[in-house]
């Protein structure tokens, strides 16, 4: 639901959002820790944003990942939830977020895991 300081805004020519198949093996490291590794990651490209995987939560280490309090909005997919990553060099913060509740337009990535590659590696082959 849109709120004036919450605006829900439908993609288009102006901001696209294009969610397919990734049809490539993804994996994501912390240090020794695998957090994730699926072969049945979504590709979501946004307007002129780099390309995110959104990886399926059955391919997710639980184990590694901590909820955090952070919550961020985007007017395109709704509202974001955070995770931070334990590994045993310590805890790399708000490194993954996921949409439990995204607006329908970007339906497909409801509870799939994204990943900030700057804070965790992520390699797609």
């Amino acid at each position: 639901m849109s709120t004036p300081d919450r605006p829900h805004l439908v993609p288009g020519p102006d901001h696209p959002i294009d969610i397919e198949p990734a049809d490539i093996h993804v994996v994501v490291t912390s240090g020794d820790i695998t957090i994730a590794d699926t072969t049945d990651a979504l590709r979501l490209q946004e307007a002129s944003y780099p390309p995110v995987f959104y990886v399926p939560p059955a391919a997710v280490n639980w184990e590694a990942l901590h909820r955090s309090d952070t919550r961020t909005y985007c007017p395109y997919k709704g509202e974001a939830s955070y995770y931070s990553v334990r590994t045993p060099e310590g805890t790399v913060e708000d490194a993954v977020w996921t949409y439990e509740e995204p607006y329908p337009a970007v339906a497909q990535i409801i509870g799939h895991l994204a990943f900030y590659p700057d804070r965790v590696h992520v390699s797609a082959h």
